[in-house]
């Protein structure tokens, strides 16, 4: 096993960067997720990790070791891919042995590695089939077989679950949830899935248009996001935003915009500097309210019942807006629902840069 360190690392394709001055250390044993929208530059990161991208500049570590001449062959890393890219004429046995004949290493020697990673992948009864004869998450597990056979100190995978349907794609992420903890290897795991990024990252990098956003633990980024975008990506449903200035009545500062109106929470007075703000609230930090006056008004689109939940989806004076309502609401399509924000969970941005206005240790912007 290695950490991996990124120092200043930058892609550019003739004068489009798509990767900019990225400085990260993944520590030994850990399990990174690189998150972001289609086009931020996560897998690029992944391809110059693996050396199947050249760097335009900047400088990649795996252990003590720089290996930005390194082929991937001499990296010591075992990539698995979106694509199962197994070999339809081979058994599973061999998919998995193939990488290690390459390297002509001893008959016992294979053997024994691939039914211990068949084992740790409950494949063992699967060695003599033909992928075709496999499921889409049994053809995942060979890939990921074939993968850990080599050993290698990092290992790095490149949404290896896309293609499988939603149940597959939970079954699987416990496997490899399982399978990090059981080998402690080093992983880069690469996704726009947010939901696979916050149930398998011990540490989550969220990027950008080819810059990192924030780094951190899952729950840290979903408590403290260091700007709007990080806000709107991490949490399902999505954030909601509203555009507020603070105002002064009776001696007390509130926070007013469009439709919203409440009592500026305690903990950002020692941070105000700008009058622009953003305020942002999670779907599930809103209450609703039979008495006194609420922080605003949601008039109900649709009503989308979960069992545990219920999701009312809607507009305040204009602005789209989702909240998470108790199963036992009363609330009907069209009506006028009264809310009050939850003070202890909602957040505040400058409207001009998006950061945060509480300082966060650790953020990057």
């Amino acid at each position: 096993m290695a950490s991996v360190r990124l120092e200043a690392i930058c892609k550019r394709y003739g004068t489009n960067s798509v990767v900019k001055d990225v400085n990260l250390t993944i520590e030994d044993g850990d399990f990174v997720v690189l998150v972001g929208p289609s086009g931020c530059g996560k897998t690029t990161t992944l391809r110059m990790i693996a050396g199947l991208e050249e760097i335009s500049s900047g400088t990649i570590y795996i252990g003590d070791k720089a290996v930005n001449s390194l082929s991937p062959r001499d990296r010591d890393v075992a990539m698995v891919f979106q694509s199962y890219a197994l070999y339809p004429h081979m058994t599973v046995y061999e998919n998995i042995s193939f990488g290690l004949q390459l390297r002509r290493m001893p008959k016992a020697d294979i053997d024994k590695r691939v039914k211990e990673a068949a084992a740790i992948l409950g494949l063992g009864e699967y060695l003599d089939r033909k992928p075709k004869q496999l499921s889409g998450g049994q053809r995942q597990r060979v890939a990921m077989g074939r993968a850990i056979v080599r050993q290698p100190e990092v290992f790095l995978f490149d949404e290896p679950l896309s293609n499988l349907d939603a149940k597959l794609r939970v079954q699987m992420r416990a496997e490899i949830a399982k399978l990090h903890q059981r080998l402690k290897v080093t992983t880069v795991y690469v996704t726009h899935d947010q939901v696979e990024a916050m149930t398998l990252a011990k540490h989550i990098v969220v990027m950008s248009q080819g810059v990192v956003q924030q780094v951190g633990a899952p729950l840290e980024l979903y408590r403290r996001p260091a700007n709007t975008f990080v806000a709107g990506f991490i949490g399902s449903p999505a954030m909601n935003f509203f555009n507020v200035e603070v105002a002064e009545e009776s001696g007390q500062k509130r926070l007013r915009g469009k439709g919203v109106d409440f009592p500026l929470p305690e903990r950002f007075v020692p941070y105000l500097k700008a009058k622009d703000l953003v305020l942002g609230v999670r779907p599930e930090h809103f209450q609703e309210v039979t008495s006194g006056a609420p922080a605003l008004e949601l008039r109900v689109d649709v009503l989308e019942p979960l069992g545990a939940e219920v999701h009312a989806l809607g507009e305040v004076v204009g602005q789209p807006m989702t909240a998470k309502l108790e199963p036992t609401t009363q609330a009907t399509v069209g009506a006028l629902i009264p809310l009050q924000i939850s003070g202890a969970d909602c957040h505040l941005f400058d409207r001009a840069t998006g950061l945060s206005i509480l300082p966060l240790a650790g953020a990057q912007a």
